[in-house]
């Protein structure tokens, strides 16, 4: 045990997670790396000098194992396990891929949040969801996922009436266009010309890292600031719909 800060972060395998952990490393924080495929948050956690957590957040008793190896003090947890999972249309949804982006991008958060909160009252912490653009405005081919990033924006706002009077910060980021890892890679199973499109002729789409730069300004900022909410986008995205690209 070090006397270093404590930050959890879900999702820690890739994209903003993975970047997350390292901007968090960075500024001195033990970094609890939790996600699914155990090879990789291992290595980071070798690299970050932090500690790994096999957890898939669907699972109710991983997420507690989880918590229980955070210990009774976490100064931060970045909630950022999520995906999204095709885009059909609302008519021709996928149920199974509505019920996997429900389980693990709100449920998953819940239960994450539920088991954690006893450790981040007790060290005056910071909750930091990562939710998304796609949270507040709707858009074609996007109903389930859309629906699951309003639900973990509603479940924030009523967290934090509910933590008014306790020493608890709830936070938000809401990315637009970022280009990660997985992200797009994940969403159109595996199709990389599919998932190029979505960038293309965009030259600069957020990265990974800025997102992880927010996460860092957040949790290093004095207890009594909140940031309910900070929606980020590329310079090139001026709302959900309207993206600048070269020919």
């Amino acid at each position: 045990m070090t006397n270093r800060k404590v930050a959890v972060v879900t999702g820690a395998s890739s994209g903003i997670g993975r970047a997350s952990a390292r901007a968090l490393a960075a500024k001195g924080y033990e970094v609890v790396c939790a996600a699914r495929r155990l090879d990789r948050i291992e290595e980071l956690a070798r690299e970050i000098d932090g500690r790994a957590v096999q957890c898939d957040v669907t699972n109710r008793e991983d997420v507690e194992r989880l918590a229980a190896e955070a210990g009774p003090c976490v100064d931060v947890l970045v909630a950022n396990a999520g995906g999204a999972f095709g885009t059909d249309p609302v008519a021709s949804a996928d149920l199974d891929d509505w019920r996997r982006m429900y389980e693990i991008n709100v449920l998953g958060t819940l239960s994450t949040l539920q088991t954690t909160l006893p450790a981040l009252e007790a060290a005056h912490g910071v909750i930091i969801t990562i939710g998304s653009t796609a949270g507040l405005v709707s858009y074609e081919g996007g109903g389930g996922y859309c629906g699951v990033k309003h639900a973990v924006r509603a479940m924030m706002g009523s967290l934090r009436l509910e933590l008014f009077d306790k020493p608890v910060r709830v936070c938000e980021i809401d990315p637009g266009m970022v280009k990660s890892d997985e992200f797009a890679l994940v969403r159109f199973d595996g199709d990389e010309e599919k998932a190029a499109a979505v960038y293309a002729g965009v030259e600069a789409p957020l990265t990974q890292e800025d997102i992880a730069d927010a996460v860092t300004y957040i949790a290093e900022l004095p207890e009594h600031v909140n940031i309910d909410q900070m929606v980020v986008r590329p310079r090139a995205q001026a709302a959900q719909h309207k993206v600048f690209r070269t020919s």
